[in-house]
């Protein structure tokens, strides 16, 4: 079974491909037993995967009147008396008028067996452009704010007229400065106190009233340029672009920090007063905050420590030990901000440019929920920050930009299955129907979930659980899932994408369900389940549930004699599993040590939102060899693979490191790339760069990279993620063989340890 080609034609990825029916037969009842515990009902689902072909339809859709599922594939079709019996509740529903012509010979698009995707092109006006607001922080080195301001400006001249743009900055003495875009006399702001804890709606209520006093002649400061009823802190490209560069090119640093203590920022004010002038001034509620921060917050809500340098910065024990004095407030104060940004469609996106930690971990609630971005960078003059400030300003047409906003996606389920939750860039609407499971799992309790922003990249993890106890499925032996996702197009319009599957019941394990696993898809979840578990248990925990999940599974679908090891096997279906689990527990995901919180909520987010190709390269990166003796060949990610005459490319999905080999960085070091007559060396060191730049065109946020020889000191970045398979405790490593120092046990050493343990009666 080809999963990437069934994922092609759905955007669907089923760790189980085959679900197992809790029929009254013994049979079923223990298959579905043992299906559960180990990796739950589930599936990837990227809403706007590219698929070749999909047709754009320009009218709405048919719902149907009883569980609102939209006419698909699999609905039954009564051509003589205009009919359609829904897949999902069995209803029937009548065509209106507009399909009379339909017949056997003559289907309308959504009912072609071929497309159980397609694209609905809503009727719904147009209506006007979003609104950016950008977040700037004033406490930083003057270099570096000269390049942040450039690249805003390269932003803002960029920008349709119809875009609605405003400026927030806050630095010294935690002040908040809300820029009046709209007042031409001279640059107007209104000043807050960043130090204190200010409700949004008491925000949006004195914004309001600044607004009116703008008009007011006992101020003596003229009239606003804008027009009259709208508001001046944000306004069209059109309206304020003298006024909008004018005041970025006005931006000075205002970092006078007292020796021995930190900066002031007061970022949790700052955001929670640009969210408020969206909620203001732009009631269509779509918008993006851009935050660009160089330190942590150090005064009023959301601060993570205080001024006094002695104060060291929360660590990942600090936390997990409950020794970081401002974690839980701020992450509170962040978590009432992600509400509100779900409430207005407002997406938070993080460029942290930074040596320090700025607060990411607390500020991962709003930025993920909201399908923000991200960044953490050294430095706003690093090449991450520019590529990644312009791909979120990118144009697909020269008509509009590339950005999707307000999207929901609805699932519809046959009766018998329930819906646990999700876990991805979304938030639940507590939207509660027959089809909803009293279990959550991550964003649970609902049928609908709400994303601020969406691209084709999108993915979320579904999970589900099977309800029906009768003697036979009551959907038959098929039963389907439905996901309708509504979003507003980057050309203004509204879309919806509906993606209908079917897939099969199991009564028992049999071949059928071993053929259906998809390894790949499982690696995936159980890393996103993984990390849903380290929010609340430290890494040892979380690697233990991991290791009794993958006991069991061996367990249950390996083949052997009880009390045997050697006679253990898996399928090749199931057979790389255990590899991946055993990357898994050694990634970054799980394995805090030598990251900071920060870090830790940057892998953990991305990983949250990434396709199944990406999570697996998180989980276990590629390593490619490149030499003299032929194109470049994958290698196992293992010490044996480092050698001196080879070039390694390896990719972690965050990092990319090009590894030269000694006798290869020696040749580099006496320029024999340059003389003509070693053209073949000058071609073997080019092909990683080559394929480095492929890497870097398709990843979002642009990866870092490192370029390192063997046993310099870069190349632990490497040597950290390959199979220790020699260790300085190896008891026959060959003479000149490179070796790992460390205490972790190897892939074999895992596998055979894990193989006992699950041939155990």
């Amino acid at each position: 079974m080809d999963f990437a080609e069934i994922e092609s034609i759905e955007g669907l990825r089923f760790p189980w491909n085959t679900w197992p029916s809790l029929a009254s037969s013994s049979s079923s009842s223990e298959a579905a037993a043992l299906f559960t515990p180990i990796l739950p009902l589930s599936l990837l689902h990227t809403p706007l995967f590219p698929i070749t072909d999909l047709p754009l339809l320009p009218y709405d859709p048919l719902h149907c009147h009883s569980c609102n599922s939209t006419l698909n594939p699999y609905a039954r079709v009564d051509y003589r008396y205009a009919i359609w019996t829904c897949s999902f509740c069995h209803a029937s529903n009548h065509f209106p008028k507009s399909y009379s012509r339909i017949g056997e010979n003559q289907l309308p698009v959504e009912l072609f067996p071929t497309h159980s995707s397609v694209e609905y092109s809503l009727r719904i006006n147009k209506d006007g452009g979003v609104g950016i607001v950008f977040v700037v922080d004033l406490a930083m080195d003057e270099s570096e704010m000269a390049v942040l301001k450039r690249e805003i400006m390269g932003v803002v001249t960029g920008l349709d007229d119809t875009v609605s743009v405003g400026l927030i900055t806050f630095g010294e003495g935690g002040s908040v400065w809300v820029y009046d875009l709209g007042f031409g006399e001279c640059s107007r702001v209104v000043v807050f106190d960043g130090t204190r804890e200010i409700s949004i709606d008491k925000i949006s209520e004195l914004l309001s009233n600044s607004n009116f006093t703008t008009n007011h002649p006992s101020f003596g400061l003229g009239k606003s340029s804008s027009t009259s009823g709208k508001f001046g802190f944000l306004l069209p490209i059109s309206e304020c672009e003298f006024n909008i560069t004018s005041a970025i090119d006005e931006i000075a640093c205002s970092s006078q920090s007292i020796p021995g203590h930190r900066t002031e920022r007061a970022t949790g004010s700052a955001i929670a007063a640009a969210v408020a002038m969206l909620g203001v001034c732009l009631p269509q509620q779509r918008g993006r905050i851009l935050v660009f921060t160089s330190g942590p917050a150090t005064i009023g809500p959301g601060m993570i420590v205080q001024t006094d340098l002695g104060e060291q910065i929360r660590t990942h024990n600090d936390i997990l030990s409950s020794k970081a004095p401002f974690y839980l407030k701020a992450c509170e104060f962040y978590n009432n901000l992600a509400t509100k940004l779900c409430e207005k469609s407002l997406v938070l996106d993080l460029f942290a440019c930074s040596l320090d930690q700025v607060g990411a971990s607390e500020m991962r609630d709003p930025v993920e929920n909201s399908g923000g971005l991200m960044l953490l960078a050294e430095s706003f003059e690093s090449g991450q920050f520019k590529k990644c400030l312009r791909y979120i300003f990118r144009r697909k047409n020269s008509d509009h930009l590339d950005m999707n906003f307000n999207a929901t996606i609805e699932v519809v389920t046959s009766r018998d299955i329930k819906i646990c939750g999700a876990l991805g860039p979304c938030m639940s609407l507590r939207n509660k129907n027959r089809s909803v499971c009293n279990k959550e799992i991550g964003h649970g309790g609902t049928n609908l979930w709400k994303l601020g922003t969406i691209t084709n990249k999108t993915c979320i993890a579904f999970f589900f659980k099977v309800t029906n106890r009768r003697n036979t499925p009551q959907s038959g032996p098929v039963f389907f899932l439905q996901f309708q996702t509504r979003y507003r197009h980057g050309d203004g319009g509204y879309r919806l994408r509906v993606t209908t599957a079917a897939r099969r019941w199991s009564y028992s394990i049999s071949s059928e369900v071993v053929s259906g696993f998809d390894q790949e898809a499982a690696a995936s979840i159980m890393a996103r389940l993984a990390v849903l578990r380290a929010k609340k248990y430290d890494s040892r925990d979380v690697i233990r549930w991991i290791d009794k999940l993958l006991i069991r599974f061996c367990s249950t679908f390996g083949e052997y004699i009880q009390e045997d090891p050697s006679s253990f096997r898996l399928s090749s279906n199931l057979s790389l599993f255990p590899q991946f689990m055993y990357y898994l527990r050694r990634s970054q995901f799980i394995d805090v040590f030598n990251n900071t919180p920060d870090e830790t909520t940057f892998f953990r987010l991305m990983l949250n939102r990434e396709g199944v190709v990406g999570s697996l390269i998180m989980i276990q990166p590629t390593l490619f060899q490149y030499s003299f003796d032929g194109p470049p060949v994958p290698v196992v990610l293992d010490i044996s693979s480092v050698s001196s005459n080879v070039i390694l490319l390896f990719d972690s999905y965050f990092y990319v490191v090009i590894h030269y080999g000694t006798k290869i960085a020696q040749w580099r070091k006496l320029g024999y790339h340059n003389d003509p007559s070693h053209e073949n060396f000058r071609k073997l060191l080019e092909a990683p760069e080559l394929d480095l730049e492929m890497l870097l065109s398709d990843r979002f946020p642009t990866q870092k990279v490192i370029r390192c020889d063997q046993y310099g000191s870069q190349a632990r970045f490497l040597l950290a993620k390959l199979n220790p398979s020699l260790t300085q405790k190896s008891p026959s490593a060959p003479d000149g063989a490179d070796i790992i120092l460390t205490d972790d046990v190897s892939l074999e050493i895992f596998i055979e340890h894990l193989q006992e343990l699950a041939v155990q009666a």
